[in-house]
This record gives structure tokens, C-alpha cells and sequence, in this order.
């Protein structure tokens, strides 16, 4: 079987075949750190999380690079409003991803490039762009001459005429053409800038994934992905500049993610109708909002309401009920030989495998993939218990194990953060109780059995403190 994914640029599915014979070099395009990413950009970088790890169980080696865009007008009026320098508004931001993302289960990238860390290497892609022919520096800026790329439009599928058309032409002498985008910014007062032969000033938005996904990934990557949204203008003009100037295909495969909607519209922070991932994780796991996120195929729009998120979050926990349960029973069985039913059941588990490589081969269908997962939870609840043979109790927690980590739900670490966090949090009401009593023998019992197991406790006026350490034993 082979992996089938849409692609954008021709508008169909197609056989996944890397330029390596299994080595993937895969790029999607990652958060403007100037605030915490909202649940539709979260579906994005779910999405980029779930095709990795998908390729990966398929015995694909994956160099998968996601950029941080850490100099932009959102991020300098962002700084100016809470008085901080952009530098540090964005190493902020860059810091909550990593948290909200690791609160997702989205794996970390091979490589997470940061825009400022590459200026040279932006200036001197600019510089050839230049000697090319596609570029011109207009009173320090630097645009790109659509109209010198004859297949602009080829990823969107519009029509350069019909562009400049529609455009909203302005009298002007800096561009040539209503429809040129920018390339280097020159740097207006209080802006942070960099040196450049145009004068000061600092790299356009397009640009920066051009260069960092070609030197990482090199000149023609594998996949490209990212949201719908990003197909035009961003993702069309990475084209435009990187073929202008290498003569090569830039990305052989493009991968977009549908929308997340709100009452059918976008969710979108130019809209005012976004959650933010942070704001969301007060009242519900990071896992129950993964897998409200891979519960539609990821090119078929979402819907999100308060009723979506909870149907959700009860369905995951079907399914963790579901595989504590055969695991407690895995515990307790015997050691036996099969009988006819359970050898039934074990052939079921191969067929189920099968069938969610099936429908993940088909263009990473994760809600049939998710479906796959009760109808394996379904037959095992129907002949399994704390009598059945041990090896198919233990086989059946392993396929379920083995197929959810590929979805990156049913996660071990975060259940037990969890159960550890709430039991913690008992334990430390039941303290204050012994200190209201002034008990403080029970209480400093409570203290010195807690540091032995590497948790220490702060009294405070605003109550009990703690944070873990190394442990007494």
C-alpha cells in the first residue's frame, strides 16, 4: 500500500514518493510570536504532528523544520503596546508555544529556525533575486516583479491578469506593480532593523520561508505544509521566489489543513472570534483538545462549540476507560492457551491494523482512523475480561498503544500528571485541615513524607506552595 495525500498544487491525490528513498524533508510554517495560538492555528500544527508521526510509523526517516516568524508588524505594535522591545515579546511567545504545544503532544521539530537568526542569508537570497532580474529596491525597499514569474499563480490557481485587475491600484512610485510583494522593509522610526545594501530596514513576511526551509531542507522539499489560509499570498509567493531564483520545483507536495469554524465562520484573531489554547486548557487536557482537532479529516472544515469539545473529550475517555481496563485485566489473567473466540478476536486485531493503515494511507483520514479504535475496543469488550488468555489481553493494549500513538492520544504521561496533580491536591487540603486543627505533628508528617518523595512544600500568606525535587531516597 502507498501513502495518498491531496495535494494542492494540482489539485488531486497522488502517491506520496519522497526524492529519497524513505527520507522526508518536510516544512510547515509556524506561529508570529506576538500572543498565545489560537485552537484553529492549533489544528494547523496538529495536523503537521499527526503526518510526521504517521510517516514515521511507516519506516519514513523525517527532517520536519517549523520556523518561528520572531520580527513582524503584529509582534513591533504588540511590543510598543506593553512597552517591551520585540525581541522580548517574541522570545515570550516562543516560549508558550513550546508549553501549549507540549500540552498537545505535538512533538518538538528537527529544526525550529528562528527569522532573525538568518538575515544574512535572507539579504543575500534578496541579493540574488536582484542579479536575476526578479527583484528592484524602490527608496529601500525591496519588492519581487510579479509579473517577471510567468507561473504566479500556479498553487492558488489564479490568473496574474485577474490579479492585477481586481487590485486596488494606488499612485505611486515604489511599485511597479499593484500585485509585487515585498521583500526587505525598510525600517521605519522605533523599528527594530538590520544593516542591508538597500540601507536599514528588515525582511518581508514570504521571504523568510524560503530561506530557512532551503537551508535546512535544501532546494526542492518533500511536503510543504500549512493552513488554507497561508495558499494565497504567502505559500504563492514562496514559489515564486524560490523558483525564480534555484530553477527548481521549491516543494513536490502541498499539504493544507482546513478551517476552524466558529457558528461557520473562520476562527480567526482578525475576526475576534478565537480561544486560545491556553485559555481552552483551564477547562479541558491538552489530549481531549487534540482530539477534538483530528476528529474531522484534516482538509474537512470543523466546527467548534462548547457541546463538540465536551462529545469529545467523552469519547477519549471511552477510550482510555477502554484500554485501563483490558490492561488492569491483563494483570490478573492466566496464562493459557486461546480458545476459539479469543483466536477470532486475535485475527480482528491484525484486520484492524490493516485497516487503519487503510485510511490513513488515504490521505491521513484520522476520524476513520479514530473509528477503527472503538471497533477494536468494541470486540474486546465483547469476549474480554479478567478471565481471558493474558497474551490477548496484553496484545490488545499493545494495538491500541501502538495505533494511538500515531494520533498522539491515549497518552500515558498526561494521565498520570493528572492523577498525580489532583491527588496532590487532596493531600494538601487534608494538611491544612491537621494546621487549621493545629495539628502540626500530623502536618509536618505530611511535609517530611512529601519531601522524601521529592516534593517540597512553602507555607505561604496566600496558602501552601510546592514544586518537586530531587528526591530523599
Amino acid at each position: 500500500m502507498a501513502i495518498r495525500l491531496y495535494n494542492t498544487l494540482t489539485r488531486r491525490k497522488e502517491e506520496f514518493k519522497p526524492q529519497e528513498d524513505m527520507k522526508v524533508r518536510m516544512y510547515g510554517c509556524g506561529p508570529t510570536t506576538y500572543d498565545f495560538f489560537h485552537l484553529g492555528n492549533a489544528r494547523t500544527f496538529v495536523l503537521y504532528d499527526v503526518l510526521r508521526r504517521y510517516l514515521k510509523y511507516r519506516g519514513y526517516e523525517v527532517t520536519f523544520v517549523q520556523n518561528f516568524t520572531d520580527v513582524d508588524d503584529k509582534i513591533i505594535n504588540r511590543a510598543l503596546e506593553e512597552g517591551l522591545s520585540a525581541k522580548d515579546l517574541s522570545e515570550r511567545y516562543i516560549r508558550e508555544y513550546y508549553q501549549d504545544a507540549k500540552d498537545l503532544g505535538i512533538l518538538e521539530a528537527d529544526v525550529h529556525p528562528k527569522v532573525t537568526d538568518h538575515i544574512e542569508g535572507i539579504i543575500q537570497y534578496i541579493e540574488g533575486l536582484i542579479a536575476k532580474g526578479y527583484a528592484y529596491e524602490s527608496d529601500g525597499d525591496v519588492y519581487f516583479s510579479v509579473e517577471q514569474f510567468a507561473e504566479y499563480g500556479k498553487l492558488s490557481h489564479r490568473n496574474i491578469k485577474d490579479l492585477l485587475a481586481g487590485a486596488r491600484v494606488e499612485v505611486t512610485e515604489i511599485k511597479r506593480s499593484p500585485a509585487d510583494f515585498v521583500l526587505w522593509k525598510k525600517a521605519k522610526e522605533g523599528e527594530p532593523f538590520w544593516d542591508s545594501p538597500w540601507g536599514r530596514g528588515r525582511p518581508g513576511w514570504h521571504i523568510e520561508c524560503s530561506v530557512m526551509s532551503q537551508k535546512y531542507l535544501g532546494e526542492t522539499l518533500d511536503i510543504h505544509a500549512g493552513g488554507t489560509d497561508l495558499v494565497f499570498p504567502h505559500h504563492e509567493n514562496e514559489i515564486a521566489q524560490s523558483e525564480a531564483l534555484t530553477g527548481k520545483p521549491f516543494a513536490n507536495l502541498w499539504v493544507h489543513g482546513a478551517f476552524l469554524n466558529v457558528d461557520g465562520e473562520k476562527m480567526a484573531k482578525s475576526e475576534g472570534n478565537f480561544f486560545t489554547v491556553r485559555q481552552l486548557l483551564e477547562k479541558y487536557s491538552g489530549e481531549e483538545l487534540r482530539f477534538f482537532l483530528i476528529s474531522a479529516q484534516y482538509r474537512h472544515p470543523l466546527n467548534y462549540n462548547a457541546e463538540n469539545l465536551k462529545m469529545a473529550a467523552a469519547s477519549l475517555k471511552r477510550l482510555h476507560d477502554a484500554k485501563d481496563n483490558f490492561a488492569y485485566w491483563s494483570k490478573i489473567a492466566l496464562e493459557r492457551e486461546l480458545d476459539g473466540k479469543e483466536k477470532e478476536l486475535l485475527a480482528k486485531l491484525k484486520s484492524f491494523e490493516e485497516r487503519f493503515i487503510q485510511v490513513m494511507d488515504d490521505d491521513l483520514n484520522t476520524a476513520d482512523a479514530i473509528a477503527v479504535l472503538f471497533e477494536i475496543v468494541r470486540e474486546g469488550y465483547a469476549i474480554l475480561n479478567e478471565q481471558s488468555a493474558k497474551s490477548l489481553l496484553l496484545e490488545t493494549v499493545e494495538v491500541l498503544k501502538r495505533l494511538s500513538a500515531i494520533l498522539g492520544i491515549l497518552r500515558e504521561d498526561e494521565r498520570i500528571d493528572g492523577d498525580f496533580d489532583s491527588l496532590l491536591e487532596l493531600v494538601l487540603d487534608l494538611r491544612n485541615d491537621a494546621r487549621n486543627r493545629r495539628d502540626w505533628a500530623m502536618a509536618d508528617k505530611v511535609r517530611d513524607k512529601l519531601l522524601a518523595m521529592g516534593i517540597v512544600l512553602e507555607d505561604t500568606n496566600s496558602g501552601t506552595k510546592w514544586k518537586k525535587t530531587q528526591r530523599l531516597d
